[in-house]
């Protein structure tokens, strides 16, 4: 918790008061049965997403975007995602301003430059040993 925003009532600094709970339409709010039923719709569809997305992490693919996207669907029914997504997006925005500060803007660009050179330097060495050669053609 820190002072912009209290995550239990979902106040904000400015005095907007951001609506914790589900977001179903009111006639399906109304009937216990059916609200159950939604719930527990939107929960395997996120859960779908979500697998979907932990597949995609060591594959091809935007893994934790997807993943993000079915925590989305769960906060459109459950708290306990809202309140997830809103710390999630707290500390994404915290990181975007730190990397934004110029002394870490400079540090990154000194690490990349360094890493490019040392990448240059074997890829130098490794032409010199083997010469241009395809993988694949090289005779042993």
């Amino acid at each position: 918790m820190n002072a912009e925003s209290d995550e239990r009532t979902g106040e904000s600094a400015d005095g907007q008061e951001a609506e914790l709970g589900s977001r179903a339409p009111e006639f399906i709010k109304s009937r216990r049965g059916l609200h159950l039923s939604w719930q527990v719709g939107v929960f395997i569809v996120g859960l779908a997403v979500v697998g979907a997305g932990v597949v995609m992490l060591p594959l091809p693919g935007p893994g934790w975007l997807v993943i993000f996207g079915g925590m989305a669907i769960w906060a459109t029914e459950f708290v306990w995602a809202q309140l997830v997504l809103r710390w999630t997006k707290r500390k994404v925005t915290e990181a975007a301003q730190r990397a934004l500060d110029p002394k870490v803007r400079r540090r990154n660009i000194i690490l990349t430059t360094v890493g490019l050179v040392i990448i240059a330097a074997l890829l130098g060495v490794y032409l010199w040993k083997f010469g241009f050669v395809m993988p694949w053609k090289i005779d042993e």
